[in-house]
């Protein structure tokens, strides 16, 4: 979500004049790759070993200091790859050191583990100061990464049996500035100057507010935990389910806690804290009844009644395209949020002042983005794509926004027909920069070019049209979701299921829209005396093979780097001399000499 509102407001201030300005310094191009970049990035020496099983978090937010302070249980086991060697390397053999991230300023007050430490920790009660306790371990900090050796005596035995590691921590959490585009947590009042709080790190990461594997490879497969304390006047809101919510009269502090059963994006867990009030519907779905739950302020309790009716339309029309919502254990809900948005699994945040379109703005120019709120089309569209399947690698983040972007054209076109799809995708096209590749350097915590999103978009949109066939194209979406339900990813992944499924080799097709920013032109003669059509790709990558149909007719084309020929009737070369071969190819078209 992030990199797109970035690109849209500088497409809104050319196009509309609206003095918008966003910053989102995380996404510079950055020329040299630090250590930092390769410890956040990539799944290494001191990540590979374990597998996150599920995050306990506790925090306490200060909102007059900006301050938080909190506790993280992270339950995890040795990971498959290590369980399968039969004899381990002398670096396993002689101990382990875990990366746990958490960014700075925020600070590790102590870690426990086997219950060795206690002196120092802090158990909720008030104290001056914060002391480390590293009983038996050793921890070394640098770059955002927290190194914990553990000595030969709490070494980890080998199997498949859980273990946990307990990390208190405080600080001052980097503050988001312009969020979502610029990470950090949340610190705002509403209309009538009470708390409003949240966070928001795509992106940035989720260690920017508490301690984690900060890999989006690695999910917790047993779900996750956050209880948050707030003065007892204010509701916090989270991912999944109300487990409990608890007051202490003396202190006026209420504890709330919610829990998620299902496997979650590290950046997707967040509260929401504010004064909030809460109305429920449900939705009878391909999995059954779907609880449904509505977080807003309460002076806009009337607004998102009425809004929020889309919520089902959405789920309607995405469960008949992806397949059933992935996350009906714990439930869906829309929680009004000190920001624009974001796709956070199970709770979406939701700032577009309930209004229709991207702030009551077409992003396509179509007319067809007006009908609908984006916010609650796209960010909940993430549901299947980016949360249920998740990339590995953010080099690879087109898989979450590409698909995400043309669950947009979907919506469209389920309720107002194929033609008003096709429209409104096309309109995306004037927002695409083809200034980088989509995919971005792997293993450095780098995404590629906001391109993912429209130009992503198109591709897909692309590949349906070179298929030529609705159903099969409907059972590709639904198959992705089904074989990769709850699963991490990768590029290469994706692309041999849609291969395999579709039975063509669309591999030159995504080497070219992924992996190089030229568009595919189509030379082309049509020769009127004959009604001969001839043809020849160019600006292609080596093989490129894309199939294009000839409109209206359905004729297919097959161009190659060399010239091609195909006789047509007389309608169908003068369909071709007026209107081109397909507006629905992301590709340019040049008519040479007739």
């Amino acid at each position: 979500m992030k990199i797109f509102i970035q690109f849209v407001l500088v497409a809104i201030i050319i196009f509309c004049s609206t003095p918008i300005i966003s910053s989102a310094q995380l996404m510079k191009d950055k020329e040299v790759f630090t250590h930092a970049d390769t410890l956040r990035g990539s799944n290494n020496e001191n990540r590979d070993w374990w597998d996150v099983l599920r995050y306990d978090i506790t925090v306490k937010p200060d909102c007059e200091n900006k301050t938080i302070e909190g506790k993280v249980v992270i339950k995890f086991k040795l990971s498959q790859s290590i369980l399968s060697q039969k004899t381990l390397t002398n670096k396993y053999l002689n101990g382990f050191s875990m990366q746990i991230d958490l960014q700075s300023p925020l600070k590790i007050d102590s870690v426990i583990y086997k219950d060795s430490c206690v002196t120092g920790v802090y158990h909720g009660k008030k104290r001056d100061k914060y002391v480390s306790c590293f009983h038996n371990l050793n921890i070394h900090s640098f770059d955002n990464a927290h190194l914990i050796k553990f000595s030969s005596e709490n070494m980890i035995k080998l199997g498949n049996a859980t273990d946990s590691i307990v990390i208190y921590y405080h600080g001052k959490p980097r503050e988001a500035i312009t969020p979502p585009w610029d990470g950090g947590w949340i610190w705002k009042k509403d209309k009538q100057d009470r708390p409003w709080m949240s966070v928001a790190c795509q992106g940035l990461g989720a260690s920017a507010w508490y301690p984690c594997k900060d890999y989006q490879g690695d999910e917790p497969d047993k779900g996750a935990s956050l209880t948050v304390v707030v003065p007892d006047s204010l509701v916090a809101v989270a991912n999944g389910k109300l487990v409990s919510n608890i007051t202490t009269h003396d202190s006026r502090l209420t504890e709330y806690k919610w829990e998620v059963t299902n496997p979650i994006n590290n950046y997707n867990i967040v509260p929401y804290i504010g004064k909030y009030v809460n109305f429920t519907d449900t939705f009878m779905g391909e999995k059954g009844k779907l609880n449904l739950s509505f977080w807003v302020l309460d002076y806009n309790l009337e607004n998102a009644k009425e809004q929020f009716k889309q919520a089902k339309l959405m789920l309607r029309a995405f469960e008949y395209w992806f397949g059933p919502y992935p996350f009906y254990e714990d439930d869906y809900k829309l929680v009004e949020a000190p920001h624009l948005g974001m796709e956070h699994q199970s709770a979406i945040a939701y700032g577009n002042q309930f209004k229709n379109g991207y702030l009551g703005r077409d992003l396509s120019f179509s007319g067809w983005g007006n009908k609908w709120d984006y916010i609650i089309v796209h960010e909940s569209g993430h549901e299947w794509f980016g949360n249920n399947i998740t990339t590995k690698d953010i080099a690879d983040m087109w898989v979450h926004e590409g698909f995400t972007t043309y669950s947009e054209t979907l919506f469209t076109e389920y309720y107002y027909g194929q033609k008003a799809g096709n429209e409104y995708n096309r309109g995306m096209r004037f927002n695409i920069l083809n200034n980088k590749n989509i995919i971005g350097t792997y293993g450095v915590n780098k995404e590629g070019s906001e391109d993912m999103y429209f130009k992503g978009s198109n591709m897909i949109h692309t590949i349906r049209h070179s298929l030529n066939n609705d159903s099969l194209f409907r059972a590709i979406l639904r198959g992705l979701n089904k074989t990769f339900y709850h699963k991490t990813v990768t590029t290469q992944e994706v692309e041999t299921y849609i291969n395999k499924m579709s039975g063509m080799n669309f591999t030159p097709v995504f080497n070219q829209y992924l992996r190089t920013t030229n568009i595919p032109e189509l030379e082309f003669t049509a020769d009127t005396s004959t009604n001969t059509l001839s043809y020849k790709w160019s600006n292609t990558v080596d093989s490129f093979n894309l199939r294009l149909v000839l409109q209206p007719t359905g004729k297919y084309l097959m161009p190659k780097d060399s010239i091609q020929s195909i006789q047509l009737t007389k309608e169908e070369i003068d369909w071709v001399i007026n209107k081109g071969i397909s507006k629905e190819f992301y590709i340019k078209e040049k008519s040479l000499k007739k």
